[in-house]
């Protein structure tokens, strides 16, 4: 699919243009891998705004007008969105196009896409492990996904040059590409991404009920810690909600183990185990260094968050 001017992408079709969508955008822009960069949202004032950011040369409120003639479609809304979304474009879908998305499960967008994918359509479900707080177009930028994971989970049988021209795509707007079964993949991702993110949602709320502590004295006394349990709770309601229903099997089972480890905790401090406590944290300090050491964050203090730095998420 590569074209005469060395694009990757004659046109590209994003069904979606929030935080991840918007920076796709920017980083196809950046790396000259598409001519013409067409988007789609349901939303008027969406489509606007990101009209007037000019990062799609083309803005639809139809996607069947955003996917038409399209060499690669990209699903960029919240997963729960997507069987109708695929249902509504399958009559646009030309025959040789990419169709993928950037949900962060991956068994139910098989479960969802797949029945809907037209024959000779190249189906192939990925996932771009970054993100940021932020939603909406305004929150998009190039640098994004430079140096990130994106998880491709190709169905059996796909078109090895299909596999290899996304993965080309996605190097080129700066990711680093790992191949991975679905289940596996979620139930990576409810490890590393979905409970963590449960937990937040849950100690902040807890937080907020407690009659003993005022909600000002939360917000004014905020440590470390906290502080960035409520950056990670501020993030979308409407994906996260999705992603704990379409990923519940493994979301559970994590729990599950979190649950008899939290549990050990508790008798470990009860009883005064400082041994035990100790090398469980010296443990977790040895994985977060690996985590800094293998380009995933930075061990800067960076209280403040910079907001154009990439973050991992969902």
């Amino acid at each position: 699919m590569t074209t005469q001017t060395g694009q990757v992408f004659t046109k590209v079709a994003l069904i979606g243009v929030g935080l991840i969508g918007s920076s796709i955008a920017h980083a196809m822009r950046r790396g000259s891998l598409a001519a013409h960069i067409a988007g789609h949202s349901g939303s008027a004032d969406t489509r606007k705004r990101a009209g007037d950011l000019g990062f799609c040369h083309s803005m639809h409120e139809d996607p069947l007008d955003a996917t038409r003639d399209a060499d690669l479609v990209v699903l960029c809304t919240p997963v729960g969105a997507f069987g109708q979304i695929a249902q509504a474009i399958a009559p646009a879908l030309k025959p040789g196009a990419i169709l993928t998305d950037v949900g962060s499960v991956k068994m139910a967008v098989l479960r969802d896409v797949g029945p809907h994918v037209p024959s000779g359509v190249h189906f192939i479900p990925g996932h771009p492990i970054a993100g940021t707080e932020h939603s909406g177009p305004e929150s998009g930028f190039a640098e994004l996904f430079d140096g990130r994971w994106c998880i491709l989970t190709p169905p059996p049988g796909v078109d090895a040059v299909a596999l290899e021209t996304l993965s080309a795509f996605w190097r080129g707007c700066g990711s680093r590409v790992e191949i991975m079964d679905a289940k596996h993949h979620d139930l990576v991702l409810a490890i590393t991404s979905h409970v963590p993110h449960l937990i937040a949602y849950n100690i902040v709320g807890t937080a907020s009920d407690l009659e003993q502590v005022t909600q000002n004295e939360v917000i004014k006394f905020s440590a470390g810690g906290f502080r960035d349990f409520t950056r990670i709770a501020s993030s979308d309601p409407t994906m996260w909600r999705d992603v704990f229903l379409n990923n519940r099997e493994a979301v559970l089972e994590v729990l599950g183990r979190f649950s008899e480890d939290l549990a050990r905790l508790q008798r470990a401090i009860r009883w005064g185990e400082g041994d035990m406590l100790f090398e469980l944290f010296t443990t977790t300090r040895a994985i977060r260094r690996g985590v800094i050491e293998a380009g995933q964050d930075t061990p800067a203090p960076n209280f403040g968050r910079d907001a154009k730095k990439p973050r991992t998420t969902p």
